[in-house]
């Protein structure tokens, strides 16, 4: 098997050889797992007092035994020393802007200000002198037990979010032409910083996640999703692909209307297929399995924060009986650990995973 990860850091050898077979569609020791966590709850009851917040969150992913993340949240920053504020619905205040964690700010307010509109993208110097840098740092701190997988966007969903979707709709057909323009230069953008990561071979995988789905559909139609975002796909792409890392590609919600054309510009594998949104993944293990990595797909909106420790057992085993055999599985919460699940809930997942994820899965 070609070795994949050459990551500039010394990983367990263990670690390297589940994931590289995972990538490879082998079967290793046990199902890898990669998440996402946001819960200060669980950040509290692993770490130790004096702890700072990256040194906690990484004991974090060590003592649940994670293989893989791409970072984690801010709720337990929040909580913190009493730094979190709140607003007048109890959602924790941004301390520099004052406002609420769901308070967005559009710049882009009207057609007019779209044809004028200048977006504030990282420089070549920031992107190699700062981004890359803070990335490899991260790769050092969660050695050698957990690979830490750089991400960034393709600049579509940055795009939208610059307007919000009512008034990127509207563009798309009253001024494509300025929609474009703008749509380019965050494409461009997102490809230049695809391109630091990869030339730095700081691992195996790049991710990227662009929003580009709904429950049970994808926000914008399939012909528009080919004809914008599919490039904006492409450009992020290439350059991790010219290099010989593996591209994961993130969208909540259904996307399977749009799936074989992702395929065809060259995603290696999906996250986090959402199974309350339509994602089955037995159905994608049937079709894709040889070829298409899957990651993720146990339920975080309802199971992992509602049911019981037994429950998520139960669950997380049956998704290792559909998925995970043969490899190219990452067993994972289908978004993120988010902070209203139980500390409980989350240690049953991780355990039965090692207890229960071992190849030959029976």
């Amino acid at each position: 098997m070609e070795r994949l990860i050459r990551a500039p850091v010394d990983l367990d050898p263990a670690l390297v050889d589940r994931v590289e077979k995972s990538l490879c569609f082998e079967e290793g020791d046990r199902v890898p797992i990669w998440d996402f966590i946001d819960n200060h709850e669980v950040v509290e009851y692993f770490s130790d007092a004096g702890d700072d917040y990256d040194t906690a969150m990484v004991k974090v992913y060590h003592k649940l035994g994670i293989d893989l993340c791409r970072g984690y949240g801010y709720s337990f920053a929040a909580h913190q020393d009493g730094a979190a504020e709140y607003d007048e619905q109890g959602d924790i205040k941004n301390k520099v802007t004052g406002q609420s964690k769901w308070t967005v700010k559009r710049p882009i307010r009207s057609l007019e200000d779209l044809k004028t509109f200048e977006p504030d993208v990282p420089s070549r110097e920031e992107i190699y002198d700062k981004m890359v840098p803070e990335t490899a740092a991260f790769v050092e701190k969660f050695a050698p037990s957990t690979l830490y997988v750089p991400c960034a966007g393709c600049g579509f969903h940055a795009c939208y979010d610059l307007m919000g979707i009512e008034l990127f709709s509207i563009a798309l057909y009253d001024a494509r032409a300025d929609l474009e323009r703008l749509l380019v230069k965050m494409r461009d953008a997102a490809a230049q910083v695809a391109q630091a990561y990869a030339e730095a071979k700081l691992g195996p995988i790049y991710f990227f996640g662009d929003d580009i789905a709904y429950k049970g559909a994808t926000i914008f139609s399939p012909k528009i999703l080919r004809e914008l975002f599919i490039p904006c796909m492409e450009a992020s792409i290439r350059p991790c692909k010219e290099v010989g890392m593996k591209v994961i590609y993130h969208s909540d919600g259904y996307v399977m209307e749009i799936l074989d054309d992702m395929i065809e510009a060259g995603i290696d594998g999906l996250n986090p297929i959402e199974p309350l949104a339509g994602m089955d993944i037995g159905y994608l293990k049937r079709k894709y399995g040889d070829h298409l990595v899957l990651v993720g797909n146990l339920d975080c909106s309802q199971l992992l924060p509602l049911g019981t420790p037994e429950e998520v057992r139960e669950a997380t085993r049956e998704l290792i009986r559909i998925a995970s055999p043969g490899g190219g599985h990452f067993i994972g919460s289908s978004s993120e650990i988010t902070p209203a699940t139980p500390v409980e809930n989350v240690i049953a997942f991780c355990e039965t995973v090692h207890e229960h994820g071992q190849y030959p899965i029976r």
